[in-house]
């Protein structure tokens, strides 16, 4: 296999396409939008963090969502209205509930490794992309959620990751610019944060200058493959065009799941839609009472990212609503009431609401690896940490590849088997 066609713009499909550019794969990227990033990747919460691996898949995590149902603007929100997919995926996100350990500490173990992958890409391609290497620190308001949390930790522990219990007191010495009455917290100090829209757009071109050929503004009509050569119909300035590789690699996001179908292969993706604003920070005042360590709010399931001097990022909630990119007051209002509470000298007068569509595993693992063909490959499905795992899973895919191409059996520890297409 020498050339690929990879099937997405996003954080992985720019990472996928940039690690196999690196192993001498001629490379081309199709992206439906007119630019990279212009998705689920164009401005989330801004965390690169290990210290957030832990899986959905929990008890508690039904039994929430179960009573925030009929509020509007609850963390969690789930559309009653069924459909086979939705009732598909809660079936399996359930049936992983007694995974949850196992899964949580390899998701960890993942995070910290990609971390010096993404790094080092961006130290030799010389990315700016307003990172803040300052730690995340989780902020907790009663005792059962500390508890909770400390639990975690010793998975995260187990997964090779160090954090630690810290007072309201220390909570202010590590982020002065707190307001609130806090229990506790945890602190991850290697954790950090980045804007995901400008790595992206930075690596993309990084790629092009390693010869990555990339389409952009390309519609992908249909996907075959007959295990030896592939193709990619797409629709390309109002013309249907036919693109021939020896091989595809699929990081479409939450289109995976219908192009996996095509291919024979079901990969259970389920659109999960998250808001952020973005606060303007437009003078001094804003700017010095903004915070500079990010925080999750396990309680809100809130995260916050400082990006630059005069942008600070807040991301959430979960909903479960389809392919619906609305954005809503409703789900919008408690993000900044949020900064108003627990930053009141910030001024939200400029806000940007912005939503996107998480592509997310009922088990909140990654697929990555080789699907039912021997030359097609999957890199999708990261959920809430696509931006955390995104290097890792693009270097971990392109060694599967490159030990095709030698000869070379090289496992993926994510991805278990493909199944059939359902």
């Amino acid at each position: 296999m020498k050339s690929f066609a990879v099937i997405g713009g996003g954080i992985t499909g720019v990472t996928t396409a940039y690690a196999l550019a690196r192993r001498g794969f001629s490379v081309t990227l199709i992206e439906r939008h007119r630019y990279a990033a212009m998705e689920t990747s164009y401005a989330n919460g801004g965390q690169l963090s290990a210290s957030n691996a832990e899986v959905w898949n929990h008890t508690s995590t039904v039994l929430k969502g179960l009573k925030w149902m009929l509020r509007s603007d609850a963390p969690l929100l789930v559309n009653p209205k069924p459909s086979w997919h939705k009732l598909s995926w809660f079936a399996q996100f359930i049936a992983n509930i007694p995974h949850y350990e196992r899964h949580t500490v390899e998701t960890a173990r993942l995070a910290i490794e990609a971390r010096e992958h993404l790094f080092s890409w961006a130290r030799e391609e010389s990315i700016d992309f307003d990172l803040k290497t300052q730690g995340i620190l989780h902020i907790y308001r009663n005792k059962s959620g500390f508890d909770h949390a400390a639990r975690v930790t010793g998975l995260l522990a187990r997964g090779g990751l160090e954090r630690h219990a810290v007072t309201p007191q220390e909570m202010r010495t590590i982020e002065p610019a707190l307001a609130g009455d806090y229990y506790g917290g945890f602190y991850t100090p290697s954790d950090c944060t980045g804007d995901i829209h400008k790595f992206t757009v930075g690596l993309a071109a990084a790629a092009e200058r390693l010869g990555v050929r990339v389409l952009y503004g390309c519609e992908v009509q249909q996907l075959k493959s007959d295990g030896q050569r592939a193709s990619v119909s797409l629709m390309r300035d109002g013309r249907l065009e036919q693109l021939d590789v020896d091989a595809l690699v699929v990081c479409a996001g939450v289109r995976s799941r219908a192009m996996a179908a095509q291919l024979g292969d079901r990969i259970n993706v389920y659109p999960v839609k998250g808001y952020s604003i973005t606060v303007n920070l437009p003078d001094a005042l804003s700017q010095t009472a903004a915070p500079n360590v990010s925080l999750l709010d396990d309680e809100t399931k809130l995260v916050s990212s400082r990006l630059g001097l005069d942008r600070f990022r807040v991301a959430g909630t979960a909903e479960f609503n389809g392919f619906n990119f609305d954005i809503r007051a409703d789900r919008v209002r408690p993000l900044v009431e949020w900064v108003n509470r627990c930053f009141p000298g910030v001024s939200t007068r400029q806000v940007v609401p912005w939503a996107g569509l998480r592509p997310m595993m009922p088990d909140l693992l990654p697929r990555v690896g080789q699907g039912r063909r021997s030359n097609v490959f999957y890199n999708t499905g990261h959920g809430h940490l696509g931006w955390t795992l995104s290097a890792v899973t693009a270097d971990m895919l392109a060694e599967v590849v490159r030990g095709r191409s030698t000869g070379v059996q090289i496992p993926s520890r994510v991805l278990p088997k493909m199944l059939p297409a359902a």
